[in-house]
């Protein structure tokens, strides 16, 4: 087992740390490549909070009991794209990483954001009286990995270390050979997975491959179809109001039949319909001409820590969409589309100011420092 472990740190480290002039490279290709998949990630963020707000909140139970009207159909509506959204996002990593490799400086970043706002916040709730301390639970913060099965942060951290393995897959295999593992995996997750009487598990990491996979096939085997616009917009669109009109739909079933979850066809990752928008969205943003835009970008760069802020755990969940917003008191007045669309944006705006001045105040001052010391040790 040791020389396993000895060759996989060698593989890990070899991923991680690249040479100067590979680092130069890619710090040009950042500053000149277009903004529109930055744009796409805030627009991402923005679905995945609006997707909060309802399912987080106990707004859901009420709009199951209130059925079918104008308020639920809002709610469903802004609501329905949260498991499309993570899928989206790992697209883009697929699309994005499978040329490019993990430096041990970005690594660090990563995991030290995971880290220090899991600490932060459950002391920041402590604090408050929302939360009691405990060794155990001070301990469980101290673990960037907790579940893999439905934690979108667990999961993306361990497809992160998977990445550069991923990658030698990849590159050692043909566009036959990539196209027919992904009708394979396709085949078992999204077409077999979706038949009630066939189970199939799922969990996060297995599906992020898929995905990932697929991120990468769009990248490296571009065809026409794959830059033409109009295409990409009409899917865009119909898969969009496709998705809206499935959780509409649910809530109709739901009036019959009390078992059934309204966002049933697009409830997880590998729903049929979630697959396909996502990939449409994607391609969509890709097709954009954005130039670069330093202002989409620099809010682009704290969408994980947005993530990481508002959706902490269950504590924030009450304190925010509960106690601070008062969302389940908000279903019966008619401001109700305004209060979602400025929580939203409350949110979304204070979590960026939030990351920002982490990242100016801590992040870049700690990095600093460990760059004058690694260079020290060169000399």
């Amino acid at each position: 087992m040791f020389p396993f472990f000895q060759h996989l740190s060698h593989v890990i480290m070899y991923s991680m740390v690249s040479n100067s002039k590979s680092a130069n490279n890619s710090k040009i290709q950042s500053k000149l490549r277009q903004s529109n998949i930055e744009l796409l990630r805030i627009v991402l963020m923005l679905l995945i909070i609006a997707h909060h707000y309802v399912v987080n909140s106990g707004l859901m139970s009420i709009i199951n009991n209130h059925g079918v009207g104008p308020r639920s159909i809002f709610l469903l509506s802004i609501s329905a794209f949260g498991k499309i959204a993570i899928n989206c996002f790992v697209l883009v990593t697929g699309y994005y990483m499978c040329k490019s490799r993990i430096t041990m400086k970005k690594f660090l970043k990563f995991i030290l954001e995971v880290l220090f706002y899991y600490i932060v916040i459950y002391l920041v709730f402590v604090f408050m009286g929302y939360a009691k301390f405990s060794l155990q639970d001070f301990f469980i913060q101290l673990l960037p990995v907790k579940s893999i099965t439905t934690d979108f942060t667990s999961a993306y951290i361990v497809l992160f270390l998977l990445i550069p393995f991923i990658n030698i897959f990849i590159k050692n295999i043909s566009k036959r050979q990539h196209l027919t593992i992904l009708a394979i995996l396709l085949f078992i997750y999204t077409i077999l997975g979706n038949i009630p009487i066939i189970h199939v598990s799922l969990n996060y990491v297995s599906w992020f491959f898929i995905v990932y996979l697929i991120g990468s096939y769009l990248r490296l085997y571009p065809t026409k179809l794959s830059t033409n616009k109009k295409f990409w917009c009409f899917t865009f669109i119909s898969t969009t109001f496709l998705s809206i009109l499935s959780v509409i739909l649910g809530l109709v079933i739901h009036q019959t039949d009390k078992t059934f979850f309204v966002y049933y066809f697009v409830a997880d990752s590998n729903k049929i319909l979630a697959v396909i928008t996502s990939i449409s969205v994607l391609m969509f943003f890709k097709n954009l001409n954005i130039k670069y835009n330093k202002y989409i970008n620099w809010l682009a760069a704290s969408t994980f820590g947005v993530l990481l802020i508002h959706a902490h755990g269950p504590i924030m969940r009450r304190w925010l969409w509960n106690d601070l917003f008062k969302n389940p008191q908000m279903y019966g007045e008619t401001s109700l589309p305004l209060h979602a669309v400025c929580a939203t944006l409350i949110v979304y705006i204070s979590c960026i100011i939030i990351d920002k001045l982490r990242i100016y105040l801590i992040e870049q001052p700690l990095f600093s420092k460990l760059s004058s010391v690694i260079k020290k040790t060169k000399k």
